[in-house]
């Protein structure tokens, strides 16, 4: 018996219909699943942060003020026996580990039939701390870089989703904000790190391989260190520390022995990925300066000369020691000053013009010198430069410009 192929023909368009069904639920589900989850997450935190009736409300502090830590503020006791450094370091984790937040950092994948259905995964974790009555959150970039969803956690357990106020990657820096009740929030008291010593107590709390509000111990171990972010730019000025700090300290407090911010965790020099005795914080002077800028502007102001510079491995094969400039941008600073970069002659030969050996009296042997000393200075700020050229020196002052 024959079968009319006209009648095969709607079966074939039913399957083809609802296996198009089907993959498209696929694709769609998983991304309304995330929707649903973080608006699950909101309510779930607003109906945690709102306060019992019965209990009367503190007075919130200024939104833009840091409380000055008090050590001896604490009702809770301390045992008897023990030294007075063991009594601050213990008043000082009572007092600051309620600011010290874990950073949970989510992506969207996709995988499944033909890539069509989405996954949210974790991606990363970190620690953070609370900046400000506002709700913005310090952090390191590293934790938060390519995050498609974030989840700040207390060490009470409450939760809050977290949204991106600005970055500064140059620095391994990130501003994030939460949407939490300002008598809630008790920011870090933000010191200073141009008088630390070498010697000195210092503090870590952060959330290692999870394990949320730890604390090290441990005393400044270098100052002046370098390192590289993932920017490949140079980081100046960074502390180093014995204290321990592991996988998931990073974006947490490195803290003195009065309780205050000396500098944000963010590396550790190991070769087994682990704890190896070394690790590093972006100083407390350089956050103080991005993350106003970064709350402000979600961006970072950096002051500059208006040239571009020849690259060390290239001045070095001349035997040039300083930042020689390759060009001179019309209008800058450089240019009004009558710097000169590298020019071609006619048979095809590059001529070195100017090469920056000093700034303000600091001497200058490459171009991370010069940056260095151009990282702790504004747009407007006036600069003297010891230049060289043709074997004659010479010194020219102008006013840095601010950067794209």
């Amino acid at each position: 018996m024959q079968t009319d192929s006209t009648t095969k023909f709607p079966w074939l368009t039913l399957v083809l219909l609802i296996v198009f069904l089907v993959l498209a639920w696929m694709n769609f589900a998983p991304s309304f699943q995330a929707r649903l989850r973080a608006f699950s997450d909101k309510a779930r935190a607003a109906q945690s942060s709102r306060p019992p009736q019965e209990d009367p409300q503190p007075p919130a502090r200024s939104a833009a003020t840091a409380p000055v830590l008090d050590l001896g503020g604490t009702n809770e006791p301390v045992a008897s026996g023990l030294r007075e450094s063991e009594r601050t370091n213990i008043a000082i984790y009572r007092a600051v580990s309620p600011s010290v937040v874990a950073v949970n950092n989510r992506t969207l994948v996709r995988g499944g039939f033909f890539g069509l259905q989405v996954f949210e995964v974790p991606q990363g974790s970190g620690s953070g701390f609370v900046w400000d009555r506002m709700g913005h959150i310090i952090s390191n970039y590293h934790v938060v870089h390519q995050a498609t969803a974030i989840t700040v956690t207390f060490a009470d357990g409450t939760s809050f989703p977290a949204t991106i106020v600005g970055i500064a990657p140059d620095y391994d820096l990130a501003v994030l904000k939460i949407d939490a009740p300002a008598d809630r929030l008790v920011p870090v008291h933000c010191g200073t790190s141009r008088d630390l010593l070498v010697g000195q107590s210092v503090l870590a709390i952060g959330n290692p391989f999870g394990l949320d509000t730890t604390l090290t111990v441990g005393v400044v171990s270098a100052l002046g260190r370098s390192i590289t972010a993932m920017t490949e730019r140079r980081i100046h000025d960074v502390i180093q520390t014995d204290a321990a700090i592991n996988p998931g300290n990073s974006g947490g407090p490195l803290l003195n022995s009065r309780g205050q911010l000396i500098g944000v965790n963010t590396a550790i020099l190991s070769p087994s990925g682990a704890y190896a005795g070394i690790g590093f914080a972006v100083p407390a002077d350089t956050v103080s300066r991005v993350v106003p800028q970064l709350i402000a502007r979600g961006k970072v102001s950096r002051a500059g000369l208006g040239v571009q510079l020849l690259p060390d491995h290239v001045a070095s094969r001349s035997g040039v020691e300083g930042a020689a400039l390759l060009t001179v941008l019309d209008g800058g600073p450089a240019a009004r000053a009558g710097l000169k970069g590298v020019t071609q002659t006619r048979d095809g030969r590059l001529l070195l013009g100017d090469v920056i050996v000093g700034i303000n009296q600091i001497p200058v042997t490459g171009v991370e010198d010069l940056c260095a000393v151009l990282d702790r200075l504004h747009a407007g700020d006036t600069v003297a430069l010891t230049c060289r050229r043709e074997q004659q020196t010479r010194e020219v002052r102008l006013e840095l410009q601010e950067l794209d």
